[in-house]
């Protein structure tokens, strides 16, 4: 017997992923409002002073959730770079060899480096 297949499975995926993101910033949005009214300034962080520790804290983990997106949504263009390069220049090692790499504690694992993904990238954040 065939199982579901792997279209219906990501649909089903992505549906219950929104869903959940959407009932818990209802949720955020609602206890906000319900604890400051109209009162609320537009940035949380900036209505609350003590602990200054939690302020920080908060600063710290939108720093870290913003590098993350960044490099998710920044995924299409690296792909659509990296194969139009890769079919440019279909002869260069720079653009089109991935180097095996080994790294202590993985045994039997090798990792694909590939240079002009790692320069590309590198660039391309940096500016």
């Amino acid at each position: 017997m065939k199982g579901p297949s792997e279209n219906k499975k990501m649909k089903m995926a992505n549906l219950i992923s929104v869903t959940i993101t959407s009932v818990f910033y209802a949720l955020c949005g609602c206890m906000g409002y319900a604890a400051y009214g109209n009162n609320a300034p537009g940035n949380m962080l900036s209505g609350v002073y003590n602990p200054m520790w939690l302020v920080v804290l908060a600063n710290v983990c939108i720093v870290v959730h913003l590098v993350g997106a960044y490099q998710v949504f920044n995924q299409p263009l690296y792909a659509t770079i990296e194969s139009w390069s890769s079919k440019k220049w279909e002869n260069s090692k720079f653009i089109n060899h991935e180097y095996p790499v080994s790294l202590p504690g993985f045994k039997n694992k090798k990792f694909h480096i590939n240079m002009f993904r790692i320069v590309w990238r590198s660039c391309y954040v940096i500016v």
